[in-house]
C-alpha cells in the first residue's frame, strides 16, 4: 500500500503559464473509471489497487498483466512503497468501492480480509453455490468485464427492477450508480447530478453480473458522500 498516496498520485511540473520558481501538480494517469479505463484526473482515490505491472518508467502501456484485479486499502501495517517502482505491480486509485466494483475489481484478500470474506459470503449467497476460491472469483470476474480476446468492455442486460444500490449502469453512454430510486451520474470530477430510475425494462449494467448479485446479497456498500447530496 502507499503511505502517502494524497502525494504519490501526481507529479510536480512547471507550467508555462506558471511563473518561474513555482509548480503545480499534475495528475498521473492512475485513476480508474467505472468502465475501468485508467485515466490522468485530479479526483482523488478513497481505495488503491491494482491489475499487476502495468507501466514502464512512469507510462501505462498495458491494461492489465492477468485476471488478478485486487482493491486494496490506501494504508496496511505501515507498508512503504512508491509509485512507479520498476518490476512492481502499478498503483491504481478508486473513487470508492462502488466504482472499484463496477470496474471489475473484488477486496484484496490481505488487507481487506474481512471485506474479501464479505464478498465470498454474499457471492455465494446471491449466486447459490459455494463460496469460491479467489481463483474462480478471478477468472469468473474477468470473463465479466472483458470481451473474450480484446479489451473492449462487457456491458450486460439486466432488470431495472433487480438491480441493489452501488450497482453501475449506462445511462446515454454517461455512468451512474444506482441508489434507492435514483441515478447519480458520475464524471472525471466525481458524481454529479441525479434523476429517476427507470422501473421497467433492462439497464445496461457496467458492473459484473457476479457482484450485482453479492450486493443484492447484502455485501455492505462503500459510495462516496456525494452521491447521495
Amino acid at each position: 500500500m502507499l503511505s502517502s498516496p494524497a502525494r504519490r498520485d501526481a507529479v510536480e511540473v512547471v507550467h508555462p503559464l506558471v511563473p518561474a520558481g513555482r509548480t503545480t501538480r499534475m495528475p498521473a494517469r492512475n485513476r480508474v473509471t467505472p468502465l475501468g479505463d485508467i485515466v490522468a484526473i485530479p479526483l482523488r482515490g478513497a481505495w488503491t489497487g491494482n491489475r499487476g505491472i502495468l507501466h514502464s518508467g512512469r507510462e501505462i502501456v498495458r491494461y492489465h498483466a492477468s485476471d488478478l484485479w485486487i482493491t486494496c486499502a490506501l494504508e496496511f501495517r505501515g507498508r512503504r512503497q512508491e509509485q512507479w517502482q520498476p518490476h512492481h505491480y502499478t498503483f491504481l486509485f478508486f473513487h470508492d468501492v462502488a466504482v472499484s466494483f463496477a470496474a471489475g475489481h473484488r477486496p484484496c484478500a490481505e488487507c481487506r480480509r474481512g471485506s474479501y470474506d464479505a464478498y465470498r459470503a454474499t457471492w455465494a449467497d446471491g449466486l447459490g453455490v459455494a463460496e469460491p476460491s479467489a481463483a474462480q472469483i478471478n477468472r469468473q470476474l474477468h470473463a465479466e468485464r472483458i470481451v473474450p480476446g480484446t479489451h473492449r468492455r462487457r456491458i450486460h442486460a439486466l432488470p431495472w427492477a433487480g438491480l441493489p444500490d452501488g450497482t453501475f449502469v449506462l445511462v446515454d453512454d454517461t455512468p451512474a450508480v444506482v441508489l434507492d430510486d435514483r441515478l447519480t451520474e458520475w464524471t472525471i470530477a466525481g458524481y454529479e447530478r441525479s434523476r429517476d430510475r427507470p422501473q421497467r425494462g433492462d439497464a445496461r449494467v457496467i458492473t459484473p453480473p457476479a457482484t450485482v448479485a453479492a450486493l443484492r446479497a447484502g455485501y455492505p456498500l462503500q459510495v462516496d458522500a456525494s452521491a447521495r447530496r
